[in-house]
Order: structure tokens, then C-alpha cells, then sequence
């Protein structure tokens, strides 16, 4: 049987290139600075995010292509890639008998007749660095391994193409040094030096071109091994032997899984939560996702106590929260994030969020000490109303208004309004102050009057006669053209009112729970929580290319599992069996993690990032607390 932290597949899904199969389920290993590995169990690349190293924004070695000799002469090519012309050429997949992620590392086995060859890479931690080990597993002989490598340097998202700059390499002890970026080290090494052109990946719809710098030779019998390594900066410096390398980040996996004291698939899931966590010049920081997302902070602070809390690393959460205020309070004030994105919005409420759950989780007195009087200044500072978020003096609730300078092609569901979300947050928010001033015995009678009004108004205001809480109240009449005019309230059935229950000191809590029940009836999904109910006007099941507002018209998000695993508990309803799908997920598309949306309709198909930190962070929290 594998172990609670391992993932197996057989030929039937790894040698298959199809989206239902081994080409549409994504692996990913990080070097704890932001920099990646990412490509298919197949060994397809579908993005042009997929590479075997991507540091500093950039992509650079995207492949190692594997050809074996056999000791009757015959090569036998076990890399796969698509053409422009559709050709999937070689088809090197088809000798892939498992694939394994055993403690957060890939691995590969290929068999050939009598001849199998494996593969396993790691990065190493707090280094850009890629370590790869080929080994031959059995052979009736000696077999040749070549392995050709196939660079690039580009920004991620790009593509580059052989009529442009070449690229230069520099010749170096056993390999090279690719356009002054990387170096490549191994056995062997013997150049190249020409493109492959029209190497298409599917996902993006992209063609890109590929140089061939060269290949690493190795002549090896059972037992034996080619390791090459990979890495970013310090290209004087060798790193470790890539088997030391290897063997470490699996000691550093199971140190995690050990300090998270996680069982069952929360192994896995402490393994995925920390391919999020990274380290930068200012401290701690956390990837929203992968591959190809940035460092949010509503996502952060989201995501932090499954991602901190709940496995262990109180030390470096704490470091972030410190970080992340200064950084905050620390903004010039001018022009707010775009409005269309919530999560500039809601930050600062997170934030005062995450500080109290690790004060109330850790007894961290001195951290309240250190961070009450500056968050303080930072709500102040974000409802003076130069942003779009404002107090309304009459109720003590937020208004979210469109500031001068937004598009004029709004978007069908502008949150325009008092939105319930940012409301159940902004009560939560005030009742957390209170509760740091009180902890360093600081005057807190302004938060505490604050909260009241708050408080009484956001339960007067928001239960609708549906039976559960109007998504926004104070909206605009009509949706086009957003401007003067009388003012209504929406009834939509999403599932935002959750955080009304959820939150420790949310608005809602003792209150009935009926609308926490219609919520579940509507939009609950074996992967997470649909944005609106399939029976209301302008569902969609399936978001749009590229994230608008449309992503919140039916599109399952993941990380609201949280909310309504505690809204439940809140409301005296079952938790248990909500990460069923969930846990079943971990090796569906993402292996191993967990992605940020899919469809709403069945079988809810994964889309948008695999790999989405508040997500994995939330599951995990809701296992850690719930189902242990």
C-alpha cells in the first residue's frame, strides 16, 4: 500500500498525453524563493510555464529529453513534446510504467522490454537549484543514457523564437553556462548548438523555440546513475551531489509532516502548503499560486493559518505578520489597487484577521503588543476615503464605491454596494481589535463602539426574506449604466455570507443557521463552493479565460470549503465528509495540491491555477481542526 503522502499512477494515465489522463495532470516542486519545476506526469509540456527550472520570473532549461541505447544498439527516446503541426513526436510517454510523488518528489519509471530506467528530481530548498537523477533500475547489461538539453531564457508566459537573439553559451567544467543565467553540470557533456522549432503547448496555445545546448553521455548498469544538475546564480559554486540533494529534501519532508503531527492525506496537503511558503530579503512571504501568480496579500493572509498554524511554523508566521504590517501601514497613500480585484479591498481586514487567530492560537501577547496600534492606523488609513472603501457614519458599515478613473465597460456583477463579505470582515476586524488593545491593556472604547453599531446594523440590514443574507445591500438600481439613481438590495444566493458565520467574531454568530443550510443545498460541490446558486440569473458553470468578475457567476472556488466547514460547526451542522472529493482530488489535476476554481456543473473540472495556496491552506486547516 503507498504511503498517506505518496501518489501512484500506472500506464493506463501516465502514458497518456490526453487532458483526461497523464497530460492534464500537473506536477509541481519549488525551491523555497519563488523559482519552480512544473511539467506533466506524462512528461508533455502543455504550458509554456513547464520547466524543469523557471528563477527570477524567467524560464530557463525546459526540458531534459532521455534517450536510452539498448545493448542491441536500438535508441529508444523516452521524451515526449507536441508540434505546431499537432505531431506528438517522440512518444516516449508510452514506456512510462508508474509515476510516483513520494514525499513532494516526482518520479518517473520507464520500462523498455527487459531495461527499466527511473528518473526522480528535487530542488533544493532556499537555493535555485534542480538536482535530476537517472537510474538504471535493470538492464541485461550496460545501457547508454543521453540526455539533451533544451533551453531557453524568457520571462514566464512568453514565448521565444529562433529568428531572435541567440542565445550564448559559455563552455564550463562538465557543461555550460546558458546566456550568462544558469549552468548545466553532469557526465559527459557534449554540445550541440541548434534550435527546435514549433514546440507547442496546448494550454496556452502557444508555439515556442527550444535551443539544444547539448547532452550529458553516461554509459550504466542496475544500480547506476547520471545526475545533472541545474541552478541560478553562484554559477561558480557546484551545489551537493544531486543523490545528497535528493535525500535531504526528502528529510526535509518528513521533518514538516512530523512537526504538522498531519495524518492521512494531510501529509500530502502539509507537503503542498509549503511549495507556497518562500523566503525573500524581507522575511517570509507566500506564492498565492502555480505557476505564474504573485504574492497577494488577501491570499496570504487567507491561506495563513492553515499554511503557518497548522503545520508548525509559528516562528516564521510570526516573522511574516510583523513584515506584512510594516509593509502595509508603510504604503504611500494614493491611488487604491484596481477595484475589480477584492483582494486589495479585503487585505488590511484579512490581515488584522490572521494576526488575531495567532495570538488567540499561540498566546503571543507581545506580538499583540508589537501589531495593535499599527493595524489600528492601517484601517484608518484605508477608510479615509480616498480608496474605494468607506465608512458610512450612519450605519458603521463599508461601502464599496467606483473611484474616478474605472473602466467604463463594467462588469455584469459589480460588488457596488455595502458587499456582505467585507462586511462580516469588518466586524470581525473590529472585535479582533478589541480583543488586541485588551490583551496589552490599551484604551479599545473606540473599536468597542465601533463594533456595536457595526454589529447591530449588519444584523438588521442583511437577513432577507429568502431566508439567507442579501450579497450586497445599498447596490445600484440597475447594472447598466452603474450611476444615480435609487438603490436595491441583492438577494443572490452566493456564498460570500458565509464568512457572517464563519469568523470568530462574526456578525452572525448565534444567530439561526438556516441560510448556512440553503447555502450548502445550492452551492456545495464535492471541490468547493459554486459563487452563485445554478438558479439564478447569469450562472455560469465555467469561468472565462482570463479572471473577471465572471469567475464569481458559478465557478466552484476551493478555498470556501473553510468558511462553510466553520459556519457549520458555528450552526451546530455535520462537518464531516466535506473533504471527501477534496482528498480524492489531491491526484486529479494538480497532483498533490490543490487548484483555486473549477466548473460548476459536474464533473467539475479543474480550472484557472492547479496549484493555489489559500486552497491547500484551507483543506488543511479544516482537517487539521475538524477531522483529526
Amino acid at each position: 500500500m503507498p504511503r498517506n503522502d505518496q501518489i501512484i499512477f500506472g500506464p493506463q494515465v501516465c502514458g497518456s498525453v490526453s487532458a483526461e489522463a497523464g497530460g492534464g495532470r500537473e506536477w509541481l516542486v519549488t525551491d523555497g524563493l519563488g523559482g519552480y519545476a512544473a511539467g506533466t506526469i506524462s512528461g508533455l509540456r502543455t504550458r509554456r510555464r513547464h520547466a524543469l527550472l523557471v528563477t527570477s520570473g524567467h524560464v530557463a532549461l525546459t526540458s531534459l529529453d532521455l534517450t536510452v541505447t539498448l545493448p542491441s544498439g536500438v535508441k529508444i527516446p523516452l521524451y515526449t513534446h507536441e508540434w505546431a503541426s499537432g505531431a506528438i513526436d517522440p512518444a516516449g510517454h508510452t514506456h512510462l510504467e508508474v509515476f510516483r510523488l513520494v514525499d513532494g518528489l516526482p518520479r518517473w519509471r520507464w520500462r523498455i522490454g527487459d531495461v527499466v530506467v527511473e528518473r526522480e528530481l528535487a530542488m533544493r530548498h532556499g537555493h535555485p537549484s534542480l538536482a535530476v537523477a537517472h537510474r538504471v533500475v535493470s538492464a541485461p547489461g550496460p545501457i547508454g543514457l543521453a540526455v539533451a538539453a533544451m533551453c531557453t531564457w524568457r520571462t514566464e508566459g512568453t514565448s521565444r523564437r529562433a529568428s531572435g537573439p541567440a542565445l550564448s553559451v559559455e563552455p564550463v567544467a562538465d557543461g555550460v553556462i546558458v546566456d550568462g543565467a544558469y549552468r548545466l553540470h553532469g557526465p559527459g557533456w557534449q554540445p550541440a548548438g541548434f534550435w527546435h522549432v514549433g514546440v507547442h503547448t496546448r494550454e496556452d496555445g502557444a508555439d515556442d523555440d527550444l535551443w539544444h545546448a547539448g547532452s550529458f553521455f553516461q554509459q550504466a548498469g542496475p544500480g547506476q546513475t547520471l545526475g545533472i544538475s541545474v541552478w541560478a546564480g553562484g554559477l561558480g559554486e557546484t551545489p551537493p551531489p544531486v543523490p545528497a540533494v535528493i535525500a535531504a529534501e526528502r528529510e526535509r519532508a518528513h521533518r514538516l509532516v512530523t512537526l504538522s503531527k498531519a495524518e492521512g492525506y494531510g501529509e500530502a496537503l502539509v507537503l503542498a502548503a509549503d511549495r507556497f511558503v518562500i523566503r525573500t530579503p524581507d522575511g517570509p512571504d507566500v506564492v498565492a499560486g502555480y505557476p505564474g501568480q504573485g504574492r497577494w496579500a488577501g491570499d496570504t493572509m487567507i491561506a495563513y493559518e492553515g499554511l503557518f498554524l497548522d503545520t508548525g511554523r509559528v516562528d516564521e508566521g510570526r516573522e511574516l505578520l510583523i513584515s506584512r504590517t510594516r509593509a502595509a501601514v508603510g504604503e504611500p497613500s494614493g491611488p487604491a489597487a484596481p477595484w475589480l480585484r477584492h483582494d486589495p479591498l479585503d487585505a488590511p481586514l484579512w490581515l488584522v484577521h490572521a494576526v488575531d487567530r495567532h495570538v488567540s492560537r499561540t498566546g503571543d501577547g507581545a506580538l499583540a503588543a508589537k501589531l495593535a496600534i499599527p493595524l489600528g492606523r492601517l484601517l484608518r488609513h484605508r477608510l479615509d476615503g480616498s480608496g474605494p472603501l468607506s465608512l458610512d457614519p450612519a450605519d458603521g458599515l463599508l461601502r464599496l464605491t467606483i473611484p474616478p478613473g474605472a473602466p467604463g465597460d463594467l462588469p455584469a456583477v459589480p460588488r457596488v454596494g455595502k458587499p456582505v463579505e467585507i462586511n462580516a470582515l469588518w466586524v470581525n476586524a473590529l472585535a479582533a481589535m478589541c480583543e488586541l488593545l485588551g490583551e496589552t491593556g490599551r484604551d479599545d472604547a473606540e473599536p468597542r463602539a465601533r463594533l456595536r453599531l457595526a454589529r447591530e446594523s449588519f444584523q438588521a440590514r442583511f437577513p432577507a426574506p429568502e431566508g439567507w443574507l442579501y450579497d450586497v445591500v445599498e447596490g445600484p438600481a440597475t447594472t447598466y449604466p452603474l450611476g444615480a439613481g435609487a438603490y436595491h438590495d441583492d438577494p443572490s444566493l452566493r456564498p460570500y455570507q458565509l464568512l457572517a458565520w464563519s469568523l470568530p467574531y462574526a456578525p452572525m454568530r448565534g444567530r439561526p443557521g438556516g441560510a448556512v443550510q440553503a447555502v450548502g443545498e445550492a452551492l456545495l460541490t464535492p471541490l468547493g463552493l459554486r459563487t452563485l446558486a445554478p438558479s439564478e440569473y447569469g450562472y455560469q458553470s465555467r469561468p472565462p479565460a482570463e479572471p473577471d468578475p465572471a469567475y464569481h457567476q458559478g465557478a466552484v472556488w476551493t478555498w470556501l470549503i473553510g468558511p462553510y466547514a466553520d459556519a457549520c460547526a458555528a450552526t451546530g451542522q455535520p462537518v464531516e465528509g466535506l473533504l471527501t472529493g477534496l482528498a480524492a482530488h489531491l491526484g486529479e489535476t494538480g497532483v498533490g495540491s490543490l487548484g483555486d476554481t473549477a466548473e460548476g456543473d459536474s464533473p467539475h473540472r479543474a480550472t484557472g491555477c492547479l496549484f493555489s495556496a489559500r486552497s491547500v491552506a484551507e483543506v488543511l486547516r479544516v482537517k487539521q481542526r475538524y477531522l483529526t
